[in-house]
């Protein structure tokens, strides 16, 4: 994650705060799995000199984004960030929306199946609603759960059903935060178009993870001022792609239209 708060924005843009940016840029350091960060690991994650990254750190302790171990003075995540999160889920009314679909897709005739609703964040895609599989060997999938937009059946939804300037963002922002080349992200996102185009719908087969499946769909709101994936999916050992394309694709196609089409 180097230098991902944007010093290409800060140049571009007089209003931009790079201060502001830069302590985004601290908490977003914080991975799946992982609970403590010390500034050394932040500082080579963003990118930016120690020093200021002790004043950012500092700065977000005191407002209760980051807590400080005072044994090992590393830092963890502070209820701050759940907070805002929070707020996030609750202005989401399509996450109410989506429940009665999720379940729907969900109790269908395979009980491995998982289905979610997704949004992208730079290189990601977050979950904001799931229905997880009524097995206890499934997907430990919740709401928060992160996977790759160019690596994954719902990011590449997503990216289908964007339009080709926001698309073309996507594809710039994820080349300079993960290092990927801007060819090779835009050859995919093409043929992530031309897969939905095709089918309908994406597929992942293996490709996020090797032992899962999964298919998706984009739900665009109104005006297509945001674009959302919906995906089902479970392991490949009980969901197969067979399966997946022919019972479950025309079920994902008319549930993310529904949604699309609610107001």
């Amino acid at each position: 994650m180097d230098d991902v708060g944007g010093a290409e924005a800060e140049g571009k843009d007089r209003n931009f705060v790079t201060a502001l940016a830069r302590g985004l840029d601290v908490l977003r350091c914080f991975r799946p799995g992982e609970v403590q960060l010390t500034n050394t690991d932040l500082a080579e994650r963003t990118g930016l000199p120690k020093p200021t990254v002790s004043r950012l750190t500092h700065t977000l302790c005191q407002l209760g984004y980051l807590v400080q171990d005072r044994h090992s003075g590393s830092y963890r995540l502070g209820v701050g960030v759940l907070h805002l999160g929070m707020g996030v889920l609750a202005g989401m009314d399509i996450c109410d929306r989506a429940a009665d679909v999720l379940r729907g897709l969900r109790s269908g005739t395979n009980p491995y199946i998982t289905a979610a609703l997704g949004e992208a964040h730079r290189a990601e895609v977050i979950y904001v609603a799931v229905s997880r599989s009524r097995e206890n060997v499934s997907l430990s999938m919740h709401v928060g759960s992160r996977l790759p937009l160019f690596r994954s059946a719902i990011g590449r939804a997503i990216l289908a059903g964007m339009s080709r300037a926001d698309r073309s963002t996507a594809v710039q922002t994820v080349a300079r935060d993960s290092g990927t080349g801007l060819a090779a992200l835009e050859a995919e996102a093409e043929q992530a178009v031309e897969e939905f185009q095709l089918h309908g719908y994406c597929t992942g087969y293996g490709d996020w993870r090797a032992d899962v499946n999964g298919i998706a769909v984009p739900v665009v709101s109104l005006g297509g001022s945001r674009v959302h994936g919906l995906n089902v999916g479970g392991p490949s050992f009980h969901v197969t792609r067979e399966e997946l394309e022919e019972t479950y694709a025309p079920l994902l196609i008319q549930a993310g239209k529904a949604l699309s089409l609610a107001p």
